[in-house]
């Protein structure tokens, strides 16, 4: 890595764009691809000095309100907008959080859970830890979720997928209802005085905006979680899935397992998993 990955980054976006992407006359003809500095700052507001300064790795301090700028001029994704504000905190130092007494998200799972698991299959079934990790699955959840590109991640995140990958949309058709669950589960945490969970919502409200950020704006209310959860699967079509939430280690882990809430996707899931027809039962929610 350079040490100017931040400029780096901010200079190969402005040049992958063309004025007509940010509503801007194309001009004369260019000896370089892209935006010129001038016209990325007017767009974002900045001045061609600072942006100069910042491209070239003599500021390294932007301010959250200048990054959200550029990105939004820049047409980031949330996933371009989360690697910039990462490369920030590396670049201004604040590659941490600062020391504390709460304990961080518990991603070691017990062998017990990993004996469940085990048992599970080929069932979908994962373990999450309070910030909505996948820090384990079954193969029969990776041949649903991965699909559909939620454990991408690293380490997969529900929260992240749901808000800052825009496949998220596709995968879920109520995806409102799912945006609203994963958005009081962290509402929660931050009652309680979570510091990480803190830090994933000033990443997400960075990465997703108004999407997220709205969400977070009411009171911490209980979580209100949906009998059925739908997803569109690319190879099976859309799955209606039951969801049993078991709490493990005082509420620092769940385990998940999904059931099939019909006998089309009691089919499906056989067809995924490789079981034969009707081993796995539709239940009633």
């Amino acid at each position: 890595m350079s040490d100017n990955e931040l400029g780096a980054f901010l200079r190969a976006r402005r040049e992958a764009l063309k004025p007509a992407d940010v509503g801007l006359p194309d001009g004369p003809r260019r000896r370089t691809p892209g935006l010129r500095r001038s016209e990325l700052a007017t767009v974002a507001g900045v001045s061609v000095e600072y942006l100069t300064r910042l491209e070239q790795g003599r500021d390294r301090n932007p301010s959250m309100q200048v990054l959200t700028a550029l990105a939004d001029a820049l047409r980031m994704t949330p996933e371009e907008r989360i690697h910039l504000r990462n490369l920030n905190k590396i670049a201004s130092g604040a590659i941490g959080l600062c020391p504390s007494a709460y304990q961080g998200p518990a991603r070691t799972v017990r062998p017990t859970v990993l004996a469940v698991l085990d048992r599970l299959e080929p069932a979908p079934a994962a373990v999450v830890n309070r910030l909505g990790e996948v820090v384990a699955r079954t193969s029969g959840y990776e041949r649903i979720f991965g699909p559909v590109g939620l454990l991408d991640g690293d380490p997969p995140s529900l929260i992240k997928y749901v808000f800052a990958d825009v496949r998220a949309r596709t995968a879920y058709p109520e995806w409102d209802k799912v945006a609203d669950e994963h958005a009081a589960v962290l509402r929660l945490e931050i009652g309680h005085g979570d510091e990480y969970a803190a830090e994933l919502v000033s990443e997400l409200s960075f990465a997703a905006g108004d999407a997220f950020a709205e969400r977070l704006s009411g009171p911490p209310e209980p979580v209100r979680m949906a009998a059925v959860e739908r997803l569109a699967h690319p190879d099976a079509g859309e799955l209606r899935l039951a969801r049993e939430v078991l709490d493990l280690d005082g509420g620092e882990q769940q385990l998940l397992v999904y059931l099939p809430a019909d006998a089309a996707t009691s089919a499906a899931l056989d067809r995924l998993t490789g079981r034969h027809p009707g081993a796995l039962r539709a239940v009633t929610a």
